[in-house]
Formats: C-alpha cells, structure tokens, sequence
C-alpha cells in the first residue's frame, strides 16, 4: 500500500510540474483533414500536444497556471518540414572559390544555417549529405540544447560511385582526393552503408545519376545498376533507414524506383514511364523535386564563382523539372517538399511553395507535402507533420490566409518548436 501511495504522489507531482502551454489564434491549418479550424486552441504539455480543439465547437479546458501563447489575427500550421537540405553547404562559395577556407569552416559556417532555416519556419530536416559528419553533430548539439536548429534528420556522408557525383571531382590525381563514401559493387556499397549508420546516420543518400553541381558528370547520366541500388536498399532497410537516391536521369529514377529507394531526389528527367511506375508502386515511392532554387542559382551563380559548365547543366534540366513536377502530380505521384538549401539560401525555402502552386499544386497540397507528406516519408506520423495530439508542439504562425496566398508563409511571424516560442516578431 506505501509502495503504492508513494507511486501515486510521484505520478501527481509529475503531471503538477509538468510544462503546459496554450496556443490560441483565429485559424489552424489542419493538413492531415485538409480544411481550416476557426478558433484553434492547443495544449501542448511536456512539448507534446495533449489537445486541439475549437472555441466554436467546445468550451476548452485551459490547464491552471498554464503558459499561453495568444496570436489573435494569425493562422497557424504545424512546422515546416524540408526533405532535401544541406546545412554545411554556402552557395556564396561555388566552383573552387571553397578552397580558400579550412575544413571545419564549413561545420563552423552551417550553425547560421541551421538558425535561419528554423526561423524561416523549418522546425524539422532532412540533410541529405554533409562532410565530416557534420550533420550529425548539429543534430547533436540541437538535441543538447548547445545550437539553436531544427529537429534534424541526418545522411552524414553520401554513397555514390567512383567517379560519379557523390565522389571528389574538381582536383587532379596527385591530391588522390576520393569522397569518403564511394563504393563499387553490391557488396562494398553495403559496407558504405553500414558505415554511415555506425557513425550517425538515421537516413542513406546516393547518387544513383550524375549531378549539375559535380564536375566531369553529366545529370541524365545513370552511374549505379539496379542490383548496386537494390543492394543499398536492402542494406538500409535491413538496419530500419530510409533510402533517398539523388537521380536527375529518366533510366536512374527508374532503377531507383525498382530497387525499392523510398525518396527520389530532383527527379528531374523523369520520363512517363517513370512516372508511372512511381505513382504504381505499392511500397510508396515520394518525389523530392527542388524546383525553385535555380532562380538563385542563375541569377548569382557566376558571382558567387560556379563554373560555367555547372551553369549550363542547370539551365539546360531547369524548366524540364518543372513541367515534370506538374506532370508527376498530375499522374499522382506522391510529391515532399524539397528545396536543396545551401543551392540557395537557407532562409529563402519558403519560396518554393509558390513555385509549387504555380506548377500545379493547390495551396494546401503544397502545404501538406511540407508537413502530413514529408512526416509519413520519414516514418515520423507520431512526431512531426501536423497539429495532432501526441505530436510534437511545432507550430509556425503567419499573417493572412496561406490557402489563398501561398506566400504568406515566406514571412513567418511566430516558431514554435516543443512548446517553446524561438522566434516571435
């Protein structure tokens, strides 16, 4: 009976010290019914949501000595989510002009990126990507509360073939300078695999084509099999991670989509048949397709130092990947929200969703690929990806109607992530 009495206490205690905020505001974005709640009031407790309910529907229980959050005049949505992102990347330094700075510089560098995708609204990752592990150590530091940044889903290092996109291409033979992750053949492309797990990584990138942004590689050229692809899923999937393949070229994206890879990444060449076996597979298959950089990337590119080759290769997919986008949702294919930040600005991602509307999307489709989409690719619908009780408290708040005007969520007012507010204007 003590034992009891004493368990008892210890679970009243808890629920009495247990932080609650209350968020309230004139309307909600709820993506997972697609339609808008009047008079939304959140409870989130312990940086989860333990309610949602609507003042016009019910009369809200507000927890005594709770913290509130009132944003009159706003509308909230559940956190952003960008699936293709590249915190330690800086496209003010292209071509070789990155040579000029020490390694850690770009760990260093990526903080403010981290930072600023977080303030524009981006309270979850995906870095698809990085050196030194870096990603996995801004993980690290964000979950120890030492960095200020988005929940972060890391690849640390990409897995690609000798020679192909992911590997070390801008230095002549006597640097000997080969990617860190480069294997050929089945067997040695699952070692590549267990490797980056080991140290870090909760999701598997590789280049299954060639790039833009590489040199000597030509974006439509195919550069693994379909038995080396196949390999890396398994492997991936065997350890419980998700594989994202980076494939602009049509026969890669449809070796990509045979060999069982859960993202493609830009998809940019994708052909009908392509097309169709993405929006057939029976195990879901999600676009990635980062169709609003290049706006960037043209108009700054030959400033910032991208060669000119590295030019022409995106001018020459640019609009291809566009009207692509807009024929995959038309077949419909399942579409994430995808940016390539560090092509880009990090803090300019919300750009995309325009882009979006304007090859096809509705406003709420656009907003559901950064959020419902974008948290059931990464197997995450208990934790990010909408206003839902049991989910985590990340909230974004703007001003205006973002289903009427994609735009508004390109100035976010309010960030909200775990209950605790990071950015308030």
């Amino acid at each position: 009976m003590r034992a009891l009495l004493l368990a008892s206490s210890f679970l009243l205690a808890t629920a009495v010290s247990a932080e609650t905020v209350v968020v309230t505001a004139d309307r909600m974005v709820d993506v997972l019914a697609g339609r808008v709640v009047e008079q939304p009031v959140v409870v989130i407790t312990d940086g989860r949501i333990a309610s949602v309910v609507s003042q016009g529907s019910v009369r809200p229980m507000i927890p005594e000595g709770a913290r509130r959050i009132d944003l009159p005049g706003k509308t909230i949505l559940p956190g952003l989510i960008d699936m293709h992102v590249h915190l330690d990347g800086n496209p003010r330094y292209g071509g070789y002009t990155g040579l000029q700075f020490t390694d850690q510089f770009w760990t260093v560098q990526g903080v403010g990126n981290a930072r600023d995708m977080l303030r524009a609204g981006f309270t979850t990752v995906r870095n698809v990507g990085s050196d030194n592990y870096s990603d996995v150590a801004y993980k690290q530091a964000v979950d120890e509360g030492l960095m200020e940044g988005p929940r972060i889903v890391p690849a640390a290092y990409p897995i690609g073939a000798t020679g192909g996109h992911c590997d070390s291409t801008y230095l002549p033979p006597s640097f000997a300078a080969k990617g860190k992750a480069v294997g050929d053949g089945p067997q040695e492309l699952r070692t590549r695999v267990r490797e980056q797990r080991k140290y870090g990584a909760e999701v598997i990138k590789v280049c299954a084509t060639g790039g833009v942004f590489s040199r000597n590689t030509e974006p439509g050229q195919q550069q693994l099999s379909e038995d080396e692809l196949r390999a890396i899923a398994d492997e991936a999937h065997q350890w419980g991670l998700k594989v994202a393949a980076h494939a602009h070229g049509a026969a890669g994206i449809k070796a990509a989509i045979r060999a069982g890879i859960d993202t493609i990444e830009h998809a940019s060449l994708v052909d009908a048949e392509g097309i169709r076996l993405a929006a057939a597979r029976k195990q879901p298959v999600w676009f990635a397709m980062d169709i609003f950089n290049t706006e960037y990337t043209q108009s700054e590119g030959r400033k910032n130092g991208v060669l000119e080759d590295n030019l022409r290769k995106d001018r020459e997919i640019a609009q291809i990947q566009r009207d692509n986008f807009r024929a995959a949702h038309r077949a419909g294919v399942k579409m994430v929200f995808a940016t390539d930040a560090g092509v880009m600005p990090h803090g300019t991602a919300a750009g995309q969703f325009r882009t979006m509307v304007d090859y096809g999307m509705t406003p709420m489709e656009a907003i559901q690929a950064a959020t419902r989409n974008a948290a059931e690719a990464l197997g995450r619908e208990k934790d990010v990806g909408a206003i839902a009780t049991g989910r985590y408290g990340d909230i974004i708040a703007v001003d205006g109607d973002p289903l009427a005007d994609v735009r508004a969520l390109e100035d976010v007012e309010v960030v909200i992530k775990g209950g605790t507010v990071v950015k308030q204007d």
